[in-house]
């Protein structure tokens, strides 16, 4: 799968944490949804992507997330 649509993705899943009020169970909720429905190598690759761009174009609770 292309490193752009992993990003598009993500960013998807933050967004539906959008309505949480409270960041750190937001940021969990991405966190556990990339563990139980994604492939290691689908986290993998974004994780490699968000390093050698910085982040750049991932939402904020997706780079927490990832970490």
């Amino acid at each position: 799968m292309s490193s752009e649509n992993l990003v598009k993705m993500a960013n998807q899943i933050a967004h539906y944490f959008d309505s949480e009020p409270d960041r750190a169970l937001a940021v969990q909720g991405v966190r556990q949804h990339l563990q139980s429905f994604w492939t290691p190598a689908m986290r993998r690759q974004l994780a490699e992507w968000s390093e050698a761009h910085a982040g750049e174009g991932l939402d904020p609770k997706v780079r927490e997330a990832l970490v």
